[in-house]
C-alpha cells in the first residue's frame, strides 16, 4: 500500500469505527441474551435511555466523521444517479412516515402487541417492516447519487443495518411471541407486497390513509429544498 493510500485509509478509519459501533451496537444491545441481562440489572426504561444514548453518540461520531472524510470515488452515475435517488426518495419517506406513525409488533415495544391478528392491518398489508424497508431505499439512493469511499461506509452500513433488522426482528419476535407470530408473519411479508401478490392478505388503503402518505411527501419536498442548507449539497446541482 502507497503512503497516500495509507493516509486514505487511516483518514476514512473514524467513520468505519463509527459505523462498526452504531450498526454492530444495535444488534449486540438488542440481542436477547444481552437485552434480557442488561434488563435485568438495569430496569426496561433504563435499557432503553442506554441503547438510545449509544446509538446516537455513534451516529453523531458517524455524521462528523462522514464530513470529514476525504473523497474516494468508487463510481459515478452522474445523472443516472441523482434521478434514482429523487425517483426512490418518495417512497423510502413515504414508507418510513407510515411505518413510525402506525402501531405494529415490528416496531419499538411491539412486543407486547397481544392481540397480533387485529395488527393486520393498515401499512402491515404491504409489509411488517415499512420503517426499516424506507430506511433501506433512503440508503441505496444515496449511495446512487455519491458513489465514494466514505458514502459506501456510511450508506451502506445503512443498509446493511436495515435489512438484516428485518431478519433479526422477525427472529426475535417468533422467539418471544410464538405462535401468535407465526400467524401474523403468514398473513403478512417483509418484502413490500409478497403477501398481497400471493394472496394472503388484502391490502388495506384505507387503513394506510392519505394524511400519513402525505406527510411523507411534504417531508420529501421540504427536504428537496433544504437539502443545500441541512446537509451542504445541493441535490438538484447539474
Amino acid at each position: 500500500m502507497s503512503g497516500s493510500q495509507t493516509t486514505l485509509a487511516l483518514a476514512l478509519a473514524p467513520l468505519l469505527l463509527a459505523m462498526l459501533g452504531f450498526v454492530g451496537g444495535h444488534f449486540l444491545l438488542s440481542w436477547p441474551g444481552v437485552r434480557g441481562r442488561l434488563v435485568a440489572a438495569l430496569g426496561e426504561t433504563p435499557f432503553l435511555a442506554l441503547y438510545s444514548l449509544v446509538a446516537t453518540a455513534f451516529l453523531v461520531w458517524a455524521i462528523f466523521a462522514y464530513r470529514a472524510a476525504p473523497h474516494l470515488a468508487l463510481w459515478e452515475l452522474g445523472a443516472a444517479g441523482r434521478a434514482f435517488a429523487l425517483a426512490v426518495m418518495p417512497l423510502a419517506l413515504v414508507l418510513a412516515v407510515v411505518g413510525l406513525a402506525s402501531p405494529s409488533p415490528t416496531a419499538v415495544g411491539g412486543e407486547r402487541v397481544r392481540d397480533l391478528g387485529r395488527a393486520v392491518r393498515g401499512i402491515t398489508t404491504i409489509t411488517r417492516h415499512p420503517f426499516l424497508w424506507g430506511a433501506a431505499l433512503w440508503a441505496l439512493a444515496h449511495l446512487a447519487a455519491n458513489g465514494d469511499a466514505a458514502a459506501l461506509i456510511l450508506f451502506g452500513g445503512m443498509l446493511v443495518l436495515a435489512l438484516a433488522g428485518m431478519a433479526a426482528i422477525d427472529h426475535k419476535r417468533a422467539a418471544r411471541l410464538g405462535e401468535g407470530w407465526r400467524a401474523f408473519a403468514g398473513r403478512t411479508s417483509s418484502v413490500p407486497f409478497a403477501a398481497a401478490a400471493a394472496g394472503r392478505v388484502a391490502v388495506d388503503w384505507r387503513g394506510i390513509g392519505w394524511v400519513r402518505p402525505a406527510a411523507g411527501l411534504v417531508l420529501y419536498a421540504v427536504l428537496l429544498y433544504a437539502h443545500r442548507w441541512l446537509f451542504g449539497v445541493p441535490v438538484l446541482a447539474g
